[in-house]
């Protein structure tokens, strides 16, 4: 597993596709929404692309919504996540201290925005 910078890579970088942020090493995932965890690991990034309508993107300041109990027509949380997967990887880099790299969708492609820290999880009722 990769956590941090990915060497050649700047904040703003460019990529056309979900493929091509997988090929540089940036997001390894080309469907999830979470990558790199696996067991006890850390979560390693986040793709922010509009896919769930709760996540609220300040900029600098964001409020992921994670993965799972999603209603695919709507993109409004329809039930609990569980506290599995990408999820858990992300309470892990909380955890440990490990900040995550950020790429957002843009209406040519995706961007590479950089490493956030993640500083809080919690569920909501």
């Amino acid at each position: 597993m990769a956590h941090g910078e990915i060497h050649g890579i700047q904040v703003g970088h460019h990529f056309d596709s979900r493929q091509a942020l997988c090929d540089a090493g940036v997001h390894r995932m080309t469907q999830n929404g979470i990558a790199g965890y696996g067991g006890n690991q850390p979560a390693e990034s986040i793709v922010l692309s509009g896919g769930y309508q709760d996540d609220i993107d300040d900029g600098d300041e964001i409020l992921y919504t994670g993965e799972g109990g999603r209603d695919p027509a709507s993109g409004r949380q329809i039930r609990d996540q569980e506290l599995t997967k990408g999820n858990l990887g992300l309470v892990r880099a909380c955890e440990q201290g490990f900040p995550i790299r950020v790429c957002r969708k843009t209406p040519s492609g995706y961007r590479y925005d950089g490493l956030y820290s993640i500083e809080d999880h919690g569920h909501e009722a």
